[in-house]
């Protein structure tokens, strides 16, 4: 162990509160204003959680007043997700029973908690002792008595956090920029497609019997779309998959809501199920109704591949599938209750207005130059991942003397 840091359980860092889920039969214990995070509110590799589902009422805080957790704790979560999932509240909130928060007590600095707690989540999927579901699970004994190193010192632990939480900083502020591009593209959607104000709305009619501007008509998707059914997985078959980076990644729903790739594939794939960039892919099973805009080389499992033809553009069509009451109506069109479903028909039957070509134009030059800045922020987040996840250890392990460092320059460089 490096000279000036300890060893000590993750029950020595602070308080450790395990949450609770009001029971679901009674209503009146949720519906307030105190955020209920659990484990599905909270983004692999993302530090806070900036959305839930959720809220205690007032009847369910003072039942379980006493495991309300105050910003800058860090909750791990212990069933489930057990070894991917840590976050820490910017805000005073509840956990559910699947997440173990550390309070910090006054020997150590909250934010080094987070850090330390992230790079040390193999120890804690090591402690789960295997259950007859099979299911991941780890109590509150075993997570308590995980040990990790720490230094004594709690400026070295400050230095070490505000490094890291510079790299985290920044992530943060292009993802709150991505989200503010999008809503600025819907939103001009809604504003030209839903209301028809339209630049130069003021000039044209509206067609007495659609109710729609003169020249546009109402269109179903049969007409507009194609679909390609996505690359069918079979682990029975000769397809080779793998974790390692091969020749193709294959991005489930799950993938592509964590923006992280699981699985290769190490094959020739059919042409047709290679992703031209820009093309879309629709989610047809499970979490039906959520659209991406792929990427070049990429194939897709459970999903479709949406291509517009010349008289529909892609970005328009991409913000129409993304619109709410579009994800609502191909919710309904599903079938099943397990697993619902969308199949071809079903999806192709929904209605679009189509606008003139012209108006459809100049709606795609603004999304794409917003998709063009939403990318550069990506691309800069991955390097800035990188960075922060080459560094994390070893400021963590003390392979690094940040006492020498100067951090406020660090920071500034970062």
């Amino acid at each position: 162990m490096m000279e000036g840091w300890k060893r000590v359980k993750i029950g020595d860092l602070g308080k450790i509160v395990t949450g609770n889920t009001p029971p679901k039969k009674d209503p009146t214990n949720y519906g307030s204003d105190y955020p209920f995070i659990k484990p599905t509110d909270m983004d692999i590799d993302r530090r806070y959680v900036t959305s839930w589902d959720e809220n205690y009422s007032e009847k369910a805080f003072k039942r379980y007043k006493n495991s309300y957790i105050p910003p800058k704790a860090t909750g791990v979560v212990t069933i489930g997700t057990v070894g991917e999932k840590i976050f820490q509240a910017d805000r005073w909130c509840f956990t559910n029973q699947s997440v173990n928060v550390v309070i910090a007590n006054e020997d150590y600095n909250e934010n080094f908690i987070y850090y330390a707690l992230k790079v040390n989540l193999p120890k804690v999927l090591g402690a789960n002792p295997g259950t007859a579901s099979g299911r991941h699970h780890v109590s509150k004994s075993n997570f308590c008595a995980i040990k990790i190193d720490v230094p004594k010192s709690k400026e070295t632990q400050r230095k070490i956090a505000s490094i890291l939480s510079a790299y985290d900083d920044l992530i943060e502020n292009n993802l709150k920029r991505i989200k503010l591009l999008e809503e600025q593209v819907q939103q001009t959607y809604e504003e030209w497609f839903v209301r028809f104000k339209f630049p130069g709305y003021e000039d044209v009619a509206l067609d007495e019997e659609s109710g729609l501007p003169v020249g546009w008509e109402k269109v179903k998707l049969d007409e507009l779309v194609k679909l390609q059914q996505g690359f069918a997985l079979n682990k029975k078959s000769n397809h080779h998959i793998s974790e390692m980076k091969t020749n193709y990644p294959l991005l489930k729903i799950g993938d592509l809501l964590k923006g992280t790739v699981s699985l290769w594939v190490k094959e020739t794939i059919p042409k047709q199920f290679l992703v031209e960039k820009n093309e879309i892919i629709y989610s047809r099973t499970g979490q039906v109704g959520l659209a991406f805009i792929g990427r070049k080389g990429v194939i897709y499992n459970n999903c479709f591949r949406v291509t517009a033809n010349e008289k529909l553009d892609s970005m328009m069509l991409y913000y129409f599938l993304t619109s709410d009451s579009i994800i609502e109506k191909a919710k309904s069109l599903a079938t099943g209750s397990a697993q619902p479903d969308l199949n071809h028909g079903a999806f192709k039957s929904i209605e679009i207005n189509l606008p003139l070509k012209e108006i459809q134009n100049n709606f795609s030059t603004i999304a794409h130059q917003n998709q063009q800045l939403k990318e550069n922020l990506q691309n800069q987040n991955q390097r800035l991942k990188e960075a922060r996840d080459i560094l994390l250890p070893r400021l963590m392990s003390g392979l690094v003397d940040v006492d020498s460092l100067e951090v406020k320059a660090l920071k500034q460089t970062v």
